[in-house]
């Protein structure tokens, strides 16, 4: 089998209204995909999104006319495209897509089939005030969520810290509910200073007194003795990072120095889904967590989720989700069926060769860019 040609669809969903995205300094007027094709002389194609794959056409040539099946030499490829800016994950989830259908067996059964469905949490994005929040809170839960993300921004933190009190008040003690801090890296433009350590000791301590699970991306990437300050000061609230953590030997030496509670990398825009396979499970054997960040559209999705339930990475899966602004049907706009979670609040990997994704072709050629 050869690989005879890679595609790249770009699409463009406008978003009516515009999503407020607690991570973005400006509201956001449209979703922007990807969608990365491989086609083989065998007609098995196999399909990956995820990361924009800006600047590709100029590496095609390193994978045209092989063997999709050398996903070990793929990956090794894809990291030296990586020296000029790209990260084309999306293209190893395509050829993992390839693997899985030739073979006949879901991806997560070939990374180790662990799990057939997670449990998932509902990452909101919003910047919201307390009282929408404890209202969206209540639509959580009567959605079937187990668990959700609340985002703090830094120039807003009281309003963040009450919105997660009103929450907990609202849901009772038992609910599970996590804070992302969102200070480890930056969105395009953000020029903005992290907030110091000392400032951040005493948020992540307050926290800790709401039952918080788990705080996320409380520092930048190169505090390293910064997160270990925070972990040693809060016994029994974990710490969370990693999902834009793009080296691998950064990573390994996060875990030597045991720095987090849950590493989160994303398959498809920081490591790609082999080395995150990999990490994860060098992180079980130190009895730390995996559990990937997953904000991308249903496909990027479909990859984090595989990896996830074929190495037992939990203890929850993250779902983008924070309705009315931010709905499977906005993120997932070109499945055949955007994804959801059950009446349990898990997430099942489908049973379908490969990663499973079902494109809709006619809303794909209806949003292509230049179409």
């Amino acid at each position: 089998m050869k690989i005879t040609d890679i595609t790249l669809d770009r699409l463009r969903y406008d978003l009516d209204p515009p999503l407020r995205a607690a991570w973005d300094p400006q509201p956001r007027r449209s979703v922007d995909a990807t969608i990365v094709r491989v086609h083989t002389d065998e007609g098995v194609t196999g399909i990956g999104s995820g990361d924009t794959m800006d600047g590709f056409d100029a590496f095609r040539h390193l994978f045209v006319g092989r063997d999709p099946l050398e996903v070990s030499r793929h990956v090794r490829a894809i990291e030296t495209c990586n020296v000029h800016g790209g990260h084309y994950w999306p293209l190893e989830a395509a050829l993992w897509d390839i693997v899985g259908k030739v073979v006949g067996q879901p991806v997560s059964v070939l990374f180790g089939n662990a799990a057939r469905r997670v449990p998932a949490y509902a990452s909101c994005c919003v910047l919201r005030s307390p009282a929408e929040r404890r209202e969206v809170a209540h639509r959580v839960v009567a959605e079937d969520f187990r668990a959700m993300k609340i985002r703090i921004d830094r120039d807003r933190v009281e309003e963040g810290v009450a919105a997660v009190a009103a929450v907990r008040d609202a849901l009772g003690d038992d609910y599970t509910i996590m804070v992302d801090l969102n200070q480890s890296w930056r969105m395009a433009g953000d020029t903005a200073p992290a907030t110091d350590l000392a400032s951040i000791r005493r948020l992540v301590r307050r926290l800790g007194e709401l039952g918080v699970f788990w705080v996320e991306e409380p520092l930048p990437y190169a505090d390293v003795e910064g997160f270990r300050t925070l972990r040693a000061e809060n016994p029994g609230l974990r710490i969370a990072a990693g999902e834009m953590l793009r080296s691998m030997p950064e990573l390994l030496r996060y875990l030597e120095r045991d720095v987090l509670d849950v590493y989160q990398c994303d398959v498809v825009l920081a490591v790609g889904m082999s080395r995150a396979r990999t990490l994860a499970e060098l992180a079980a054997l130190k009895h730390r967590a995996f559990t990937p960040h997953s904000w991308t559209n249903g496909i990027g999705v479909l990859a984090n989720l595989h990896v996830a339930a074929g190495v037992g990475g939990g203890p929850f899966f993250e779902f983008p989700y924070d309705a009315p602004d931010w709905t499977p049907q906005r993120r997932d706009f070109m499945l055949a069926e955007p994804l959801r979670v059950d009446d349990t609040g898990h997430l099942a990997v489908p049973d379908a060769p490969g990663l499973g994704v079902v494109l809709d072709e006619d809303v794909v050629e209806r949003y292509r860019v230049g179409a």
